[in-house]
């Protein structure tokens, strides 16, 4: 109503202040959003691939939150005097968001260079003979001819999992230098050294949102490194936590029970490639439907 006067409050949690005149001042203030736009990945990707890893992740991703918020009200350090002017208030050791992005950096790079074992491809070359077939034989005697044949030689990937358990093999389109490579690439699993990068990425991120509160001065350094520290250690922590509930079987009981089956999780991540799943089904079908086609 208009005659309304009661006060309002602001929504914090995508509530940032910054400087409109700068420019880094409002790239920071876009990075200060990270952590809700990977809580809606996080939701997005589950929900997408009912993937048990990306469930354990974001499971340890709140529970670093709840450590974030135990240690803020234990530490109870006020935030930059700077900031209280603005109108923020809450404590400021450790800093949540720099804590956030540390412990999804660290625990993405721990499943992809760790936990993610893609199966290994080796590459083979399929000879095909193709043999012509023969005229309609004349009531003259006419002299034998052999029938022509090619032999193209059409180059395959044959993907071997780890442990030799399974085992596919894909036929490449062309034999062509350029569309090989093309091809080969698009089927690889990504290579130690892409995941690295994937990692290396994502650190690098991480540091970014980090380095963004100080700058915005939501925080101190000093607030912020603690909570580097903090998401990392939880990283490593949950890392740890998650290879004992593999090892000993607890998570293989988990996926057995009723309420789990009935949202189909599955548990395929760690050994699948993640830009292979379902396009390889895809490819089958639709070779399938082109040989149907010839027939």
């Amino acid at each position: 109503m208009a005659d309304d006067i009661s006060p309002l409050a602001s929504l914090s949690l995508t509530h940032v202040y910054y400087n409109p005149d700068d420019p880094i001042s409002l790239l920071c203030a876009w990075l200060a959003l990270l952590p809700q736009a990977l809580c809606v990945v996080y939701v997005a990707l589950i929900w997408s691939t009912r993937e048990a890893e990306i469930a354990l992740m974001f499971a340890g991703q709140l529970a670093c939150e709840a450590v974030n918020f135990a240690l803020k009200r234990l530490i109870k350090e006020e935030r930059p005097a700077r900031i209280h002017l603005t109108g923020g208030n809450g404590y400021g050791m450790p800093s949540s968001h720099a804590q956030f992005a540390a412990f999804w950096a660290v625990a993405l790079t721990l499943v992809l260079l760790i936990r993610h074992q893609p199966p290994s491809p080796t590459y083979t070359t399929t000879t095909t003979t193709i043999t012509a077939p023969s005229p309609p034989q004349s009531t003259k005697t006419k002299p034998k001819t052999k029938p022509k044949s090619t032999t193209p030689q059409t180059p395959t990937i044959r993907i071997e999992d780890v442990g030799g358990r399974t085992s596919k093999t894909i036929h490449l389109t062309s034999d062509n230098d350029i569309t090989t490579k093309i091809e080969r690439f698009a089927h690889e699993p990504w290579s130690l050294a892409q995941r690295a990068l994937v990692g290396l990425a994502a650190l690098g991120l991480a540091a970014a949102v980090a380095w963004s509160r100080i700058y915005l001065g939501y925080h101190t350094p000093r607030q912020v490194g603690v909570g580097c520290l903090a998401g990392a250690l939880s990283a490593l922590g949950w890392f740890a936590i998650t290879h004992v509930v593999r090892q000993t079987g607890l998570l293989a009981l988990a996926l057995d029970l009723s309420v789990v089956r009935w949202f189909r999780m599955r548990d395929l991540l760690v050994e699948e490639d993640m830009c292979q799943a379902g396009w390889e089904k895809w490819e089958a079908r639709r070779r399938g439907a082109r040989e149907r086609k010839q027939v």
